[in-house]
């Protein structure tokens, strides 16, 4: 019976799905399955999907999400920039990997991020008691933080990246399901899978880069 009425649920929220977030999904899939082929569109797929996300996130009373998704666009831009400029005899960026200093530092990074943001939303939202009391501060700061720390290593083509995406996948699916954005939900499953994908082969291709690198 509980199954069913979830079942019910989740269609009667299918059906609620507008236009403007099925678009957004599409575009969103696109982008991170671009950026999993290293292929540059997925800057321009990307920001046309986070500028409708901000607008979506913000009237689901996810704030820092509508934040993000600003952010996304910001960086979005500066990567689309980063990952086509070129100096003098230089020929672009390649994807890497964080030494073990820069590991603790983007960790470090990311709990502070999810600091700040938490008292963020506090400063603007301690007023409203039903948000604050409820888990969405707590999920919406801590996704937040690690597509903080996502978007930048991506735009430096850190295969770390894929390892922020994944975590924070995980919590968003569940997070948007019960917001009632089924598809968006459906999207950041997409999402996780296409993540585990992006880190195999970008790991593949930092090994096959490095040993290129010593043999040659």
């Amino acid at each position: 019976m509980i199954s069913a009425d979830l079942f019910q649920i989740l269609w009667n929220n299918v059906l609620d799905t507008s236009w403007l977030e099925i678009i957004a999904v599409f575009f969103g899939i696109a982008s991170v399955w671009f950026a999993k082929k290293e292929n540059i569109l997925v800057y321009p797929t990307g920001i046309f999907s986070v500028l409708i996300y901000v607008w979506i996130c913000f009237t689901a009373k996810l704030y820092a999400d509508a934040g993000i998704n600003f952010y996304y666009f910001v960086t979005s831009v500066y990567g689309w920039y980063a990952w086509t400029h070129k100096s003098s005899g230089d020929t672009g960026l390649i994807i890497s990997v964080n030494s073990n200093k820069q590991q603790w530092m983007w960790a470090i990074l990311s709990v502070g991020a999810y600091g700040l943001i938490f008292f963020t939303l506090w400063i603007f939202k301690q007023n409203d008691t039903e948000y604050m009391q409820s888990y969405l501060p707590y999920t919406d700061s801590f996704t937040t933080a690690m597509f903080l720390i996502a978007m930048i290593l991506m735009a430096r083509k850190k295969v770390e990246n894929w390892v922020y995406w994944i975590i924070g996948d995980v919590v968003s699916i569940p997070l948007y399901l019960v917001k009632g954005l089924v598809f968006t939900g459906f999207q950041y499953l997409v999402f996780l899978i296409i993540a585990f994908m992006g880190y195999v082969a970008w790991k593949r291709s930092y090994n096959e880069w490095r040993t290129k690198s010593v043999t040659g």
